[in-house]
This record gives structure tokens, sequence and C-alpha cells, in this order.
């Protein structure tokens, strides 16, 4: 590991990245499903993603998360690794059917005793745990009750939350609740590329809803539990959502991207109301948000941060490519237009800027919210040597340019205070299996062997020359 990676940043970014201070977080992020294995392990129950694995068809090489990087058996190990990055801070999620198999009832010792270790493990060396409580691992059994777009699984939710701030909150003090909530509402329930597979805009948007109201639930009751200080917040995945050019139809396709991209989940959470845009166009659609009293003051109950999850922008075109704006449904299009720049494997387009652009707008926007980068990363075609080494320029300079973009929108009175790579390691990639990998460690999954890539090189590199040693 004393290595030292390639140079692939410019000196301008360089400079950025010298900017930010040494209170600087630094860390790395995995979630449960993707890297832990042990699928059937000391009563562990079933997950939508266990379920929909199975599905003909769903996954990429017909591969599942049954054994994935093996963490569940290697953590020790694993947090080593972690160690020798030099980050001071590990994000990780809790597999919710590890901990309560039904989605029910009491907790499953063996289950939560695992992450009670993990934390115990991190602490040995000086790393702080980062807690996500869900990243998408629903037990089966509340999806067969009816899912996220059932108004129970929020109460569920929160009861599930409290069994592990109660076994860990002695020693942990940053929480985020939800990890994506548009991708569990709109691929899980609406486009169907993600668990549970279902195609239903209207319990999509209920279940927008509904993730929205386990959060506040959870978060109410933690705060009321709390003995100590605690960091409390929830991650959402966004992007910038420009119109293709300045014509009307442009310009409307991009508010209503960003409508139900971003302003969705951030208005009742920051402001304890709905957009009324979005209200509108929902309502065209003969959808209605199923909000009861009450409920906006619970999903607005103060957050301590705001985790940001950033991988590419968007432009959006209100024209079809045949020259119609509205689509075959009757609706207005709404389309993706591509900038024309390079691409990740991912086929997800590279534009740093459009962080930076972000990170201010949501400064702008919310102000006095703190926010953390809780995953930003890039997957690319690795190609390791005879000893398992990847030298991935790709990765390197993706990383390099996005964090001095956070370093810039910092410049310009951005409120960020962290930055973690994702992924730690290579992993389980949902619909895509194990062919795309985001590790910054590149791991042979014939053989479990975990090999740092230039990029953690770099990144390690990075952080010790922020911190000044």
């Amino acid at each position: 590991m004393e290595t030292t990676a390639t140079p692939v940043a410019t000196q301008a970014e360089l400079d950025l990245i010298a900017s930010l201070p040494p209170s600087f977080r630094w860390g790395v992020a995995t979630s449960a499903y993707q890297i832990e294995g042990a699928v059937d392990a000391d009563g562990r129950g079933q997950s939508i993603w266990d379920t929909y694995c199975r599905v003909p068809g769903a996954i990429d090489g017909a591969d599942t998360g049954d054994v994935a990087c093996d963490h569940y058996n290697r953590m020790p190990q694993d947090v080593e690794l972690i160690a020798s990055l030099g980050v001071d801070t590990y994000r990780f999620s809790v597999a919710w059917p590890r901990v309560q198999p039904g989605g029910r009832g009491p907790a499953n010792a063996a289950g939560l005793g695992f992450y009670d270790r993990l934390v115990d493990e991190l602490l040995a060396r000086d790393i702080d745990p980062w807690v996500t409580l869900y990243h998408w691992d629903l037990p089966q059994e509340l999806e067969d009750a009816g899912g996220w777009p059932a108004r129970e699984t929020a109460y569920r939710f929160a009861d599930y939350a409290m069994l592990v701030f109660d076994k860990l909150s002695d020693r942990v003090r940053d929480w985020t609740t939800l990890n994506e909530p548009w991708c569990s509402a709109m691929l899980g329930y609406y486009e169907g590329r993600q668990a549970p597979g279902r195609q239903d805009l209207p319990a999509a948007i209920s279940a927008v809803h509904h993730l929205l109201l386990g959060h506040g639930l959870a978060a109410q009751r933690m705060r009321a539990a709390a003995t100590e200080p605690i960091n409390l917040g929830i991650t959402l995945n966004m992007s910038t959502a420009t119109p293709a050019t300045d014509s009307a139809a442009d310009r409307d396709a991009a508010r209503r991207a960003d409508g139900l991209g971003l302003r969705i989940y951030t208005d009742p959470l920051v402001r304890g109301q709905y957009p009324a845009d979005v209200v509108a166009d929902l309502g065209a659609r003969g959808i209605t948000l199923p909000v009861l009293d009450g409920d906006l003051e619970i999903i607005s109950a103060p957050l301590d941060v705001l985790g940001v999850n950033y991988y590419f922008s968007q432009l959006y075109s209100g024209v079809a490519e045949d020259g119609a704006t509205t689509g075959a449904d009757g609706h207005p299009v709404v389309r993706d237009v591509r900038y024309g720049r390079p691409v990740t494997a991912m086929d997800w387009e590279i534009v740093p800027e459009g962080f930076t652009e972000l990170l201010v707008r949501l400064g702008r926007d919310y102000p006095g919210l703190p926010m953390v980068v809780t995953e930003n990363g890039s997957a690319f075609a690795d190609t390791p040597d005879e000893t398992g080494y990847v030298r991935d320029d790709g990765r390197t300079a993706y990383f390099a340019a996005h964090i001095a973009a956070v370093a810039k929108a910092r410049q310009e009175g951005a409120d960020v205070r962290g930055y973690f790579a994702w992924s730690l390691m290579d992993n389980f990639e949902w619909s895509y299996g194990y062919d795309k990998r985001f590790g910054i460690v590149h791991v042979d999954y014939a053989t479990q062997k975990r090999t740092p890539k230039q990029s953690a090189l770099w990144y390690r590199d990075t952080i010790r020359r922020v911190r000044g040693h």
C-alpha cells in the first residue's frame, strides 16, 4: 500500500483540493447487500433483492448477492483495509432482514451482533462508523404485505431503526435513515428495473411519501432516545436538470425532471411541503400523494446533514425525436439529451462542473443545511495485472475532477463537510450483477482477494496532503 499512485489530476484540480480544510471528513462507502453475502447465515431473512435476483432476466449474468464480497465472514480484514486508506469515516448500511428477518418483532441477536462487532473494529482503528439504516433491502414479508406503497411499512421501518439505534447509539454518532429513496420508489415500483420490479406509477408515488414518512418517524424516535448528540440525516441521489435549449418545452421538461427527481424529496424534508408544480403535474395524471394530517410535520423534522450522492448531470428536452411534444401516454415529453461527454462503463456522462452547480444550488435553495457527499464514484472496465493491481486512470481522474468540484462549491458558499468515495471495493452492482466495477479496491470474485487500485492509492495520498502529513 505504500506504492505511489501515478498522477492524473491537473494542477488546477490539485490546487482546489488543497483548499479543503483539515476538518473535512474523508470516507469510503458500501452497502450491505452489495458486499456481505451470507444471505442464509445466523437467522437472516429474505429481502426483496434475494427474491428479485431469482427473476429470470432481471440481473445481468443471472448473478446474485448470495456471496458477493463475503464481507460478513471477512469483516475484520476489510476494516484493516479501510484503515490502510487513511480515511476517518466508513459509511455502511445495516441489512434490515439480518436484524429483523420478517420486518416485524424483536431483533435477531446474531444479525445485530455483526454490526456491533463492526462498529467496535472501526473504532479500534480510529474510524468513525456512519450507519445507513436502509439501502434498499426491504424484508420480503413486508413487500408481500404491500411494500413501501403501503403506509404501514413506514411504521415498521421506524421500529426497525430503533432496534439498531438502541444497540449502537452508545458508539455511533452519524446516522442516515434512507439511501436514495428515489431509487427505491421509482426504479423499484415504477420503472421495474430494481427490486421489487413493479411498474405502477401511483404505487411509486405512494412509496415516495411513505419512504419520507418512515424517515421522519425514525428520526423523531431516534432524537427522543438519544443520550448524546447525534448527526442525523438522509441521503438523496441528485443531479442537475438543465434544459437542452432555452425553448419553453425544454425548460418545462427540465422543471418536471427536477421536480420528480429532486424537489419532491427536498421540499417536504426541509420546507414541510410538496412542490405545488409537482403536485399539479401528478394531479394531471390522476395521482395524489397520500398525505395525512401531521405527516409533513413529521417528515420535516430538522436535519443535521443532507447526504448527497452524485454521479452525473442531465440535459432535458420537451420535444421527442420525431418532433412531438406529447408522448403516447398523452403527457408532455421529458427526454434525456446527451452533452456529448466521455462516459463511464455505466454510460453515464462525466460532468464534474454539474456537481459544483448542484451543491451550490442546494446551499442556496436550502440554506443552513450542512451537506456531506455520501457517494461519488465511477465504474470502468478494470483490467488487473498478474498481481491483481489495476491502473485505473479513468477512475482516478474522475475522483480528482469531482473532489475538485466539491472544493469549488465550497469556495462558492456551499457548506459541504465531507466526501465519501463510492465504493470501497468492487461488489454486486444491483441489476448489473458483477459486470460493473465501482471499487477503489479490486476484488477477484473467485478468490475474494482484495487489491487496492491506483485510485485507492491516489485517494490515500490526497487525504494525506490535505491533512498536511
